[in-house]
């Protein structure tokens, strides 16, 4: 496996650096498969080492000096030099044996305890992703969060975390008090009945265009909204009912995309406890008043209040930061959580900044992180302008089955829908998270090289959390041994060349299959 070689490779370097392997090793890449021909595994970049006999030299300079003191062995059968770089090259014989028996031993484990990963943090992480706000249908602005956090949490757990996995819904606030108010002018039991969050979303649209015209509306959700805070009957059963059939739905969606839940909390759980949080922030002296009587914490080191954040109404009452405060604080109590990773649109920036700088002032400081991406561009849901979720998984689905109907390669399976319903899945997913695609190439040396990469590929997607390297990845892995399928055919060759050709595409299909299902893709055995 790749971390055999890299150590190789550094402690040859090491002897002649007089550097400890185990600082050469993160230090040591293997070359990405992008060139049709033939080239080095692995290099060394010269200007990622502190060493005081390289001084005054170019990079290039040093590269050859450096690779003039090196020699091959039994494991490196080649030493070059690249621009400001030492290439190695290894025995093809024993890359083929040594990738192939790693891989048949550790299975779908392969890639994730290499030595380049052993310096991972193995705490607990929580991850909050998907988020949607009750009483409205999960529409495909939902699905980026939704899948980037799945991916997340599948990461971290791979490489040997404790993952919980959060789903903070929206159901507090002025919007849930328009559905609220809403439902008494426009809504239906019967229609609420037949298709809960459809006919949810239409009281929506409806009061909130009612609101943008007619002042009484907005008054009766800001009503709704007090009487809900107030703990009044009527209005806290209308929310608990909508929120249990928003979840509901919910479920019925993230089944269908391999999606689970360790725990549903929400803005209101927190709502009295962000009382708490107002009543800490004014016992440190940090929070001031302004003159139409609102809370704001000043977040700029000189005092200057052209740096602030909002955290209370003139009424006293919370809004969605003072909230977000108290759940990461309330988590922090409850889980003593190692790292907490917030993933949504990058439209809420501004947001987390102020909420992470805000508990750095109150010493309250954990290793939080936003993960952000852009926005489905082209849709409002105020004025019902949405493609929803379960239209587009219906239509891929749709989509895929009658393209398995009509290809002649198609296999025989006992549940086309289900497995058109994967593969439909697996394309949404693909096409919202893919990189740049590889070029096709023609050796089956190259597809084993592509393999030698992974665990490097998991490092790097572990470190910056972009899926787009895993995608990209696994897109050149599946171009390069279709192109090895087409020339390597089992069937009629000899026993031993079949048993090795089968050893070679099943190490291709674990790999494939452990990096689909980071991603949150279900393989399918047949298609």
């Amino acid at each position: 496996m790749a971390c055999l070689f890299r150590r190789a490779i550094a402690e040859q370097v090491s002897q002649v650096l007089g550097l400890p392997a185990e600082k050469l090793i993160p230090c040591i890449h293997a070359i990405p498969v992008h060139r049709k021909q033939d080239s080095p595994d692995f290099q060394l970049y010269v200007n990622s080492l502190s060493v005081d006999n390289f001084d005054g030299a170019s990079h290039n300079e040093n590269a050859q000096k450096l690779a003039s003191k090196l020699a091959a062995n039994s494991i490196i059968s080649e030493i070059g030099t690249g621009r400001g770089s030492v290439t190695f090259k290894i025995n093809r014989e024993l890359l083929t044996e040594t990738i192939l028996k790693k891989i048949y031993q550790d299975g779908s484990l392969y890639g994730m305890n290499s030595e380049l990963l052993s310096n991972t943090p193995k705490g607990l992480t929580l991850v909050e992703y998907s988020s949607p706000n009750i009483a409205k249908k999960f529409h495909v602005g939902h699905l980026r969060s939704t899948i980037i956090g799945n991916f997340i949490a599948n990461l971290k757990e791979a490489v040997g975390c404790k993952v919980i996995r959060m789903n903070y819904l929206g159901d507090w606030g002025l919007q849930f008090g328009l559905v609220g108010a809403g439902f008494s002018k426009y809504g239906s039991d019967e229609k609420l009945r037949a298709n809960p969050l459809q006919h949810l979303f239409e009281v929506y649209v409806k009061a909130n265009a009612a609101a943008n015209k007619d002042e009484d509306m907005k008054s009766s959700a800001q009503d709704f909204m007090q009487r809900l805070e107030n703990g009044h009957p009527q209005a806290l059963s209308l929310w608990t009912q909508f929120r249990d059939l928003s979840i509901e739905e919910y479920t019925k969606v993230y089944k269908r995309l391999g999606v689970q839940f360790d725990e549903y909390s929400g803005e209101s759980f927190y709502n009295k406890k962000a009382q708490d949080v107002l009543k800490l922030l004014k016992e440190k002296g940090i929070l001031k008043t302004t003159g139409d009587g609102k809370g704001v914490v000043d977040l700029s080191e000189q005092g200057d209040v052209s740096t602030f954040s909002t955290v209370m109404r003139s009424d006293g009452t919370s809004l969605y930061i003072t909230r977000d405060i108290a759940a990461a604080l309330d988590r922090m109590e409850k889980s003593n959580f190692n790292e907490m990773i917030y993933v949504t649109d990058k439209s809420q920036q501004t947001h987390f900044e102020h909420l992470f700088k805000i508990l750095e002032i109150l010493g309250k400081v954990g290793n939080c992180q936003h993960v952000k991406f852009g926005r489905v561009q082209g849709m409002q849901t105020r004025k019902g302008d949405v493609i929803f979720l379960e239209d587009v998984l219906d239509e891929a689905r749709s989509r895929m089955l009658q393209n398995m109907a009509n290809s002649e390669t198609s296999k025989t399976t006992e549940d086309p829908a289900d497995t058109a319903e994967k593969i439909g899945i697996a394309a949404l997913i693909v096409q919202d998270l893919k990189g740049p695609l590889l070029s096709d190439y023609h050796s089956v040396i190259f597809t084993l090289r592509q393999l030698l990469r992974y665990d490097e590929v998991i490092h790097k997607t572990l470190k910056d959390l972009q899926p787009r390297y895993l995608v990209s990845f696994l897109m050149g892995l599946g171009h390069l041994v279709n192109v090895a399928h087409h020339s390597l055919h089992v069937k009629g060759s000899s026993p031993d060349v079949a048993h090795a050709r089968l050893l070679f595409f099943n190490s291709v299909r674990v790999v494939l299959a452990s990096g689909m299902r980071l991603l949150g893709i279900t393989p399918v055995d047949k298609m």
